[in-house]
């Protein structure tokens, strides 16, 4: 691979580097596309990276979706039912399912699925609480027997982003839950080329010729998953901002995943280029703490650092255009049906002399707090730069470490002490149908180390409220139960909030078929 120039003293990569040749490059039935992030991680269950998740929906299927508007309709089930005391469900698959490797997707295969998927995800984990099991009494019917009711079966099922609940062989979602699975097989529009996959360099899918798409129109993870191109080939290689939209801008990439926030406006005056709209609702920055070694196990530290963290600081660095941020107190995200500030005002009200105050009297010992900083991932990078900043100024020691996003995923998996090899605090983005219910959020999991998300939050009385939440099934009390999840989330510290944004997608005119789904899906779209 040709390093053709240079940016500002630095060696970039342009697409003309990566280039499949000249043929290839002239097709109008390959789509190729500049990722947010490198993939190494293939496995959708085993990681909640973005990643991993978007390289899961080119390639598996899933029960039921989430539209546009968060309603939850059937994908690869045709019909249900639920038994009058809602304990029983029976679920029929549509016809043509069909795994890329000739099997057809039966019933077996999606309780394999389920299984694996409810020992990683959060909301998996709590549906697992109420299955007393699942049974396959026709090779396209599955059932699932609950010990008790409970008001999110299908939520769960129709969980849109991660860890996402994607339907696999059964030999492969028999797979350890806590080791990766070797091979990548599903029954989704695409076929995942293993062989042309060179991590750091680019990812390869084929369109999948029997698979059957639902009639309606795509919405969010819903609808018809129709293919109009021939290939789809991420380019993992380009990862400086500046060198993608010079290569948008030339034709030698058609989609830019995440578009650089300080080249908005540059592609945005461009005649021949698009920022397509494909979220309702947007992201959400934030800060974990591992709960697990001092001086986060303490929670006065935790809410120390919570009051240090002034949104507006992270949001003005990270996205600098005001048009694609805001403040916002929920950490089930603002104007969401369960959006709450209850709790809040700890870090929506508080100023540096109160973090300082706080910290002070934590007792905080004088520890170092190991901040895991990505060095490739554009749309996060400057976040842990200004945490640190901000902690400093609150009379924390902190130890800045820099690595490329992949490590930081596989280290951040770590329970280790920081001194040998673990972490304090990492910094991420989750978009908004990941954190909008006490349920789904990964971070309102305190069950400690049995904890689904890295972190490893511990608190009784959050475990208890949300088992209520859980059981639940009318809006007014699942309203005051989240309400009350919310404040005492700030009250122990699980996590900072830093604000929400958009992320915009930059595309050339040539490319059509968007649609809103809040995710990084391929589907659908049109080259010309």
């Amino acid at each position: 691979m040709k390093i053709t120039r240079r940016l500002l003293g630095t060696a970039v990569l342009t697409a003309a580097a990566f280039s499949f040749g000249p043929g290839v490059l002239a097709q109008g039935k390959v789509l190729r596309v500049v990722p947010h992030s490198n993939l190494a991680v293939l496995d959708p269950i085993w990681t909640t990276a973005y990643m991993s998740r978007n390289h899961g929906y080119m390639i598996y299927d899933t029960l039921f979706g989430t539209d546009e508007n968060g309603k939850v309709k059937p994908q690869m089930v045709d019909t249900w039912s639920e038994s009058p005391d809602k304990r029983l469900w029976t679920f029929k698959l549509r016809k043509g399912l069909e795994f890329h490797d000739g099997k057809p997707v039966t019933g077996e295969d999606v309780i394999a699925s389920i299984q694996r998927w409810g020992k990683r995800d959060a909301m998996g984990s709590a549906l697992m609480q109420f299955v007393q099991r699942m049974d396959s009494p026709a090779p396209d019917t599955f059932r699932i027997f609950l010990g008790e009711a409970n008001g999110f079966m299908l939520e769960a099922l129709g969980k849109p982003s991660s860890n996402v609940p994607f339907i696999m062989p059964r030999r492969i979602a028999e797979t350890d839950a806590f080791k990766q699975i070797e091979e990548h097989i599903g029954s989704g529009p695409y076929v995942f080329k293993r062989d042309e996959f060179k991590p750091g360099d680019k990812a390869v899918y084929t369109k999948f010729a029997k698979y059957v798409p639902r009639a309606e129109p795509p919405s969010g993870t819903t609808g018809g998953k129709r293919v109009y191109v021939d290939r789809v080939e991420w380019n993992l290689a380009l990862r400086d901002a500046q060198a993608q939209v010079s290569a948008l801008q030339k034709g030698e990439v058609d989609i830019i995943e995440a578009l650089g926030f300080d080249h908005f406006e540059t592609v945005k005056a461009d005649s021949t280029l698009q920022i397509p709209k494909w979220s309702n609702l947007g992201l959400q920055y934030m800060a974990r703490f591992n709960h697990l070694h001092k001086p986060f196990d303490n929670p006065k530290v935790r809410q120390a650092a919570i009051a240090a963290f002034n949104q507006e600081a992270f949001l003005r660095a990270q996205v600098g255009v005001k048009d694609l941020y805001k403040s916002c107190g929920s950490m089930f995200i603002c104007g969401t049906p369960y959006g709450s500030t209850a709790g809040s005002d700890i870090q929506m009200k508080s100023n540096m002399k109160k973090a300082q105050d706080l910290l002070k009297a934590s007792g905080y010992d004088g520890t170092p707090v190991v901040i895991m900083k990505p060095t490739d991932l554009a749309s996060i990078q400057k976040l842990p730069d200004v945490a640190a900043q901000l902690l400093r100024q609150a009379g924390f020691k902190v130890d800045l470490q820099a690595m490329d996003w992949q490590t930081l995923v596989g280290r951040r998996a770590k329970k280790d002490p920081p001194e040998k090899g673990g972490w304090h605090m990492f910094l991420t983005a989750w978009q908004a149908f990941d954190v909008w219910s006490p349920i789904g959020s990964a971070m309102m999991d305190t069950r400690g180390e049995k904890s689904t998300w890295f972190g490893w939050a511990s608190d009784d009385r959050m475990v208890e409220l949300r088992n209520q939440f859980m059981r639940a099934t009318d809006d007014g009390t699942k309203k005051k139960l989240a309400e009350q999840i919310h404040a005492r989330a700030f009250e122990v510290g699980t996590h900072a909030i830093l604000g929400e944004y958009s992320q915009p997608v930059a595309a050339r005119k040539n490319i059509s078929g968007f649609f809103v789904h809040n995710g990084n899906i391929y589907w659908n779209l049109k080259k010309d």
